[in-house]
């Protein structure tokens, strides 16, 4: 087995053995974990295999990650660096950057409703994965889909579509595609291994996903199993969104070259620890001389404009958010107050949290049955916390 590798500074020990105990335990069989902390990267360590078996290679810092929707996060820093540039606010009309959107009555939806999951477009019926995976296809579809509620009535996760809505936004302001923007003007600038839309020459490098969601490290109680069912089956809300209606529905579908190879900005970045921390930590303040958000423009991304207690559409226990970023609350704690960022399907989590001057992620192979709130990524997160509070 792969031990933990990487650099711990003075002090930050407990985050390293964390993750060494969550290994030794089984529950996690590759990760890696990154904290930055007033500018400094503190924790940049992994461990575990990439795989089972025993020509398994070692799970190290530079072991690249699918990550599900802690992607959303990333694309939710790509719309905020196109505000803060003023190709759009938050409070304009989608359909004043994206006019097909208006079909259906969307024409007074805003990108902040857009953005908080407010709109009411969680999937695109009768797609086949080519279809899917097709950008035009997609988008189009989108644009000229109905609500499945009022807009502003409420929100419900857009567990797939946020992406393809979000990185539409940008395609039309910027005129870049939102893989391509990430790759140049986040990646790129921080020297960082993220993409969406994984280039061949990287493909040898990626960890598979070991399990589908379910498949982790404890079998569900069976009165879970029918709740989750309930909440989340193929007719539910909940379980047409996050699978696009059956599009996405099969196990090893993520493990996919193809699927890597798409733009699916909700859920298929690729990238590990290190480099999703850093891309936060860089929303905090320079790192080696790049910034990418503002305080201005961070902390209106950051206000959490959904209610605390509103159960979610899609999701049924309540969930809450800013401007594409989830915010601290039972869905999503992360650190307490003032966080922000987003957890991935499975475990993986990326967040900064300007109180403490904390930026952290985690990223896996194992999934676990859950969909946020993963026990090894909170135990994780507590050390780093301890960490800073001393």
């Amino acid at each position: 087995m792969g031990d933990v590798t990487g650099h711990v500074a003075a002090g930050w020990e407990g985050v390293a053995d964390a993750l060494r105990a969550s290994i030794e335990r089984g529950d996690d069989v590759g990760a890696s974990v990154a904290v930055y902390h007033r500018g400094e990267c503190v924790v940049d360590v992994a461990g575990g295999l990439a795989g089972r078996g025993d020509d398994a290679a070692d799970y190290t810092p530079d072991t690249l990650q699918l990550v599900f929707s802690t992607t959303k996060g990333i694309t939710a820093i790509a719309v905020a660096m196109c505000v803060q540039r003023g190709l759009f606010s938050y409070d304009d009309p989608v359909a004043s950057v994206w006019p097909e959107f208006a079909a259906e009555g969307k024409g007074d939806a805003t990108i902040a409703q857009l953005l908080s999951h407010q709109c009411g477009l969680i999937t695109v019926d009768g797609l086949t994965l080519g279809e899917a995976l097709d950008w035009d296809t997609v988008t189009s579809r989108l644009a000229a889909g109905t609500p499945d509620w009022p807009i502003g009535t409420g929100h419900g996760y857009h567990a797939l579509t946020y992406g393809w809505l979000a990185g539409e936004l940008v395609r039309r302001a910027d005129g870049r595609s939102l893989g391509t923007f990430v790759a140049d003007e986040i990646a790129g600038p921080l020297g960082v291994d993220l993409w969406v839309g994984l280039p061949e020459e990287q493909e040898g490098r990626v960890a598979p996903l070991l399990g589908g969601l379910g498949g982790g490290s404890a079998a569900l109680d069976p009165a879970v199993q029918r709740l989750m069912e309930q909440i989340l089956g193929p007719e539910t809300r909940g379980g047409r969104a996050l699978s696009l209606s059956g599009t996405f529905g099969g196990d090893g579908t993520f493990n996919r070259r193809d699927v890597h190879a798409a733009e699916i900005p909700a859920a298929n970045a690729i990238t590990n620890a290190r480099a999703l921390a850093t891309v936060y930590a860089a929303t905090l303040g320079p790192i080696g001389g790049v910034r990418l958000l503002d305080e201005a423009t961070r902390d209106i991304a950051r206000t959490q404009v959904t209610p605390a207690n509103e159960g979610d559409l899609c999701l049924v226990m309540p969930s809450t958010f800013g401007m594409g970023f989830m915010t601290s609350g039972l869905f999503s704690p992360f650190a307490g107050p003032g966080s922000y960022g987003h957890p991935g399907a499975g475990g993986s989590v990326a967040f900064a949290q300007p109180e403490r001057d904390l930026a952290m992620a985690y990223a896996m192979n194992r999934m676990a049955p859950n969909l946020a709130s993963d026990t090894r990524a909170q135990a994780l997160v507590a050390a780093a916390v301890a960490a800073v509070d001393g």
